[in-house]
């Protein structure tokens, strides 16, 4: 499986799970997550599914400080509707990491280790997601705005071409690249993309 090398450059999201630890999925329920894991499940990379990781790494850095962070133990509220432009894209890509969901999720095991009723949508909140500890109430606020980070002026025209379906393999080619500059662009401009408040 070949992929663009920077995948393997960007740093990875390390959680606890204790529902993972309880049925000894994963040793002291310690899992670890990387872009590449993400891209696998939604199927594809762009700034959307990027933007949901670098918002979910940085969320849970300012959320846990020097801690570990919790799986399933992280309320996650977003502003917009689930059915709201890209929303439901990036709501996966939290749940993936976080194991949070809204009504599908694991129900538990008499009474623990519940993953469902972790995600709103609609959150009254002045940002794009909110990230909350269940322990300790403390959250931490994150907006993605990626327009800092625009992308090569020739994308646009070889997807053009693409959509009309005269695109030549060279133009596929080249239209792919540019795409995935921009993702890997927006990685190497992490703290000018995302706005944290806590």
């Amino acid at each position: 499986m070949n992929y663009p090398i920077f995948f393997k450059t960007l740093p990875t999201i390390t959680l606890q799970d204790p529902l993972s630890n309880f049925l000894g999925t994963f040793e002291n329920g310690m899992v670890e997550f990387s872009y590449l894991d993400i891209v696998k499940s939604a199927g594809h990379s762009c700034p959307t599914v990027a933007g949901a990781y670098i918002c979910t790494l940085k969320g849970l850095e300012a959320l846990y400080r020097n801690e570990i962070p919790i799986r399933g133990n992280i309320m996650v509220s977003l502003k917009n509707d689930a059915l709201e432009g890209v929303t439901g894209v990036i709501a996966s890509v939290i749940t993936q990491i976080t194991g949070a969901t809204e009504i599908l999720g694991f129900k538990g095991i008499n009474g623990n280790f519940a993953r469902n009723n972790l995600m709103q949508f609609n959150a009254k909140i002045h940002a794009d997601i909110e990230f909350k500890r269940l322990d300790t109430g403390k959250s931490v606020t994150v907006t993605y705005d990626p327009s800092s980070v625009p992308a090569n002026p020739k994308q646009q025209a070889f997807m053009g071409k693409i959509m009309q379906g005269v695109a030549t393999p060279e133009d596929k080619k080249e239209f792919a690249k540019l795409w995935q500059e921009r993702v890997e662009a927006i990685f190497n401009n992490m703290d000018k993309v995302i706005t944290i408040k806590s």
